[in-house]
Parts: C-alpha cells; structure tokens; sequence
C-alpha cells in the first residue's frame, strides 16, 4: 500500500484515523499506540503479507538484545550478535542475488532469487540506530515489546522513511500531545507531499522513462538526453522528498514530530552542501554510526580518506544491489574528497558553484537510475554527444510536453514561501498564507484525487531501497 493509492487516501488512512481519536478519547494514550501498531502491521502486510513476519521476527530479537546490552553483561558480544542479524537479514534479503549473479559470472553457482521486502533498508537501520543508542547508553532500553514494534512500524515512515531515531520519538511513544492545530499542520503537509508525488514526480517520470528506456535500446540525441536526465532530477526530489513531506504529515496528524529530511537540496552551491541538505536522516546516520566511530575527520590525512571512502562505498551499497549504485557513491566520495582538500567550492562565485553542483547531481542520478553500466555508458555518451545527434523531432515533442512542468519544478526547487515569511514576518502575512492555504490544499487534494482515479499505479522510487 502507498500513500497515492485510493485504497490508502479513500478507506485505510480515514478508518485509521477515525478508530484512533474516537477510540483514544475514551480508552487513553495506551489504546492509541495499539491502534497505531495494528494499522501499521496492516499497512506493511497488505502489499508484504509473508515478509511481515520477517519485520516482527526483528522487533521480537531486537528487542531481548536491546535489553541485554543495558544490563552490561556481555553487552559488546550482545551488541555483535545484533549486526549479524541485522546486517545478515540485510545481506540475505537485498543482495545475495545479487552476489550469487555475480559469482556466477565466474564460477557455476546456483543463482538465488529473492523478492526484496519493501523498506527493509530503512527500518533495519532504524533498528540498529535503536541498538547503537542503548549500548552507548543513550536511551534506555525499551521494556514494552509493542512500544518498541510501534517504533519500528510505524506505518508513516515505514518503507521509505525518514530514518526516525528512537532518542526523538521516545518520550512522544510513551506521551504526546495532540490538538487540532497540529492535526491541520499535518494534513496540509500531506496534502503538499501528496501533490509533489501525484502531479509533479508522476508526470516527469513517465517522459525520464520513455527516454531512458529508449535509450537501452537505440541511440538517442543529446538533447534529449539532458530532458531525460533533468527529468529524472527533479522526478526523483519530488517524488522522495514528497514521500518525506506524507511522513512528516501523518506523524503530526499522530502527535509525532518527525525531523526534517531535505531542505531544499536543489539550492546548494557545493556538493557537500547538497548532502547537508539532501536525505537528511541518511547522512546523519552514517555520519553518527560510521564515519564519527572511525574518527571522522580528527585522524591522519590518510585514515580521513579511508573514513570518506568507506561512508560512500556503504552509501552507494545501501541503494541497491547494482554496479551503478556503487559506481554513483564512488563518484561522490572523489568529488567530496577532493573539495575538501582543495576548498575550491568556496573560493569561486556562488553562481558558478551552483551551476557545476546541479551538473554534477544530475549526472549522479543518470548513474542511479541506469539498469546496468552498458546502459550507462551508453546514456552518458548520449548525454555529450555522442548518441544520435544533437536534436531530432522527438527532443522536439520531449520539450513542449515538459517545459511547463519543469519550469514549476525548478522554481519549487528554491524556499521561496520562507524567503517571503522571513522577510515580511507579521501577523498578517500568517493570515494571508492561512487563508490561500486552506482553500489551496483543498484544490490541490481534489486534482490529486482526480489523477489517482483515472491514472496508473506508480510507486515511490525508494519503494525500491
């Protein structure tokens, strides 16, 4: 189930809600956290009915070992046996295939083939962050099981997250507050994240596939190349960050506060400020849990590197099970490197440096969205020149069928709303946004709905991951 689905929009998330106030105005705070907990088994189990069993198999181990390792005895051979299962649950699930294929290249091995459950990247990570936070006696250890699955499974940021630290929802688990200020908070951030995914992501998506998928398949010109690229671009920010906005909504609709995963990437100057800014929770987990324990940047100018190579390499491996990921973390690790050690970002104009990170990003996610590298090659070629040409009839009919769309999508890149709220920040400036919003967002809603009905199932990129 996905958040752009009817089913979810028309009967799981109004029942949800529904049972959750009326019922929790009656029955409490711990009636309210087992509704959540039902409905989020339900969410997961609806589009993954035997790999929900996988999710509470996890909770279940994870939760003995959380307790074991508070208690001290062992707590280093407790916390080791938690990143085999975690990282072998991982492992097994969304590479072995991949590792197998490879291998057979080589050697004959039997090929295995095993369906990816959907998010296992994200709530496996909020799993060991959990474990990580109690054996450095960051949190205490969670001694009610179902607080601890409701964490873990907490539907809205379940299967593409954002990564949710225990330490920041801990004490909204065990007591939130609610009122109906900060339900309207959360369903216009809903309906926002809805209209990223549902009428910008969607649209570009489909013309970023029919260029790529051309591509396998003939030479195709370079502009037309750049359209697809660029379109993916933004398909991607729009469609992720879109998904983040639907969490972050329906948490506060809930009474949790979810912490902010991109803050408007497509403005950096540098690519190390686009990853300040781009999948925010990701970053700040590999920076927390990998390269601050390796010792970050207060080592040797050679261990420094090593600490960089290694957070891109997982990086890149964390995507997916393909060359290409690690080929697109690879290529950010040399470009991260080398601004680091040359401070060149900040000794040219801020224009300029825009203009080359969006080169750069645009590139980076060319790499990540190729199937293979023969693909890519071939699609990088395209891209300067050497494809088909510069320009033929279908860039011509690529462009007037995107231009309008990616004009809206670049503009929407910028904080132009904060810009304005931070400069004119008065009583009636809030009215005013109070009041375009509310009828806005209905309009909004409705064209979503209407695009759902009569449109295609189209899942969330980082369904995938």
């Amino acid at each position: 189930m996905q958040f752009s689905s009817g089913v979810f929009l028309m009967l799981f998330l109004p029942i949800t809600i529904g049972i959750y106030k009326c019922g929790g105005s009656f029955l409490g705070h711990g009636f309210k956290n087992i509704i959540l907990l039902i409905f989020s088994m339900i969410f997961y189990a609806w589009g993954e009915p035997l790999y929900i069993f996988v999710l509470i198999f996890g909770i279940c181990i994870n939760y003995y070992l959380g307790i074991e390792i508070e208690r001290g005895r062992h707590k280093k051979a407790f916390l080791a046996f938690s990143l085999i299962f975690n990282l072998g649950n991982l492992f097994i699930f969304k590479y072995l295939s991949f590792v197998t294929r490879e291998l057979y290249k080589i050697i004959p091995i039997k090929v295995v083939s095993i369906a990816l459950p959907i998010g296992i990247s994200f709530y496996s990570f909020q799993i060991m962050s959990y474990i990580f936070d109690v054996y450095y006696e960051k949190v205490p250890a969670q001694k009610n099981i179902l607080n601890l699955a409701l964490y873990i499974s907490m539907f809205p940021q379940l299967v593409a997250g954002p990564i949710v630290r225990y330490s920041d929802i801990e004490k909204e688990i065990n007591e939130r507050s609610e009122n109906s200020e900060l339900f309207y908070q959360g369903t216009q951030r809903f309906i926002i994240g809805l209209a990223k995914k549902v009428l910008v992501a969607d649209f570009l998506g489909g013309i970023a596939d029919k260029i790529f998928i051309t591509a396998e398949y003939s030479d195709i010109p370079m502009l037309t190349a750049w359209i697809g690229a660029i379109s993916y671009t933004f398909e991607i920010y729009y469609d992720f960050s879109g998904y983040s906005d639907m969490a972050i909504g329906l948490g506060k609709c809930f009474g949790f506060h979810f912490k902010e995963n991109f803050n408007y990437p497509y403005i950096s100057c540098s690519i190390t400020e686009f990853w300040r800014r781009w999948h925010i929770s990701l970053t700040d987990w590999f920076r927390d849990y990998v390269y601050i324990p390796l010792g970050g940047n207060r080592v040797s100018s050679k261990r420094h590197i090593f600490n960089l190579f290694i957070v891109w390499l997982l990086t890149g491996v964390w995507h997916g099970a393909n060359w290409t990921f690690i080929l697109w973390g690879m290529m950010y690790f040399i470009i991260q490197l080398f601004e680091k050690k040359t401070k060149i970002m900040d000794r040219i104009p801020k224009v300029l440096g825009y203009v080359i990170t969006m080169i750069i990003v645009t590139i980076g996610w060319t790499i990540f969205k190729a199937k293979n590298l023969i693909n890519l090659a071939s699609f990088l070629a395209a891209m300067f020149g050497y494809g088909d040409g510069i320009i033929d009839s279908s860039t011509l009919l690529y462009f007037k069928s995107s231009v309008i769309i990616l004009s809206i999508s670049f503009i929407g890149s910028f904080p132009i709303v904060e810009t304005i709220e931070g400069k004119f920040l008065n009583p009636e400036i809030k009215v005013i946004k109070e009041l375009v919003w509310l009828p806005l967002s209905v309009v909004l809603l409705g064209f979503c709905l209407l695009v759902i009905i009569n449109g295609s199932y189209s899942p969330f990129i980082y369904f995938n991951f």
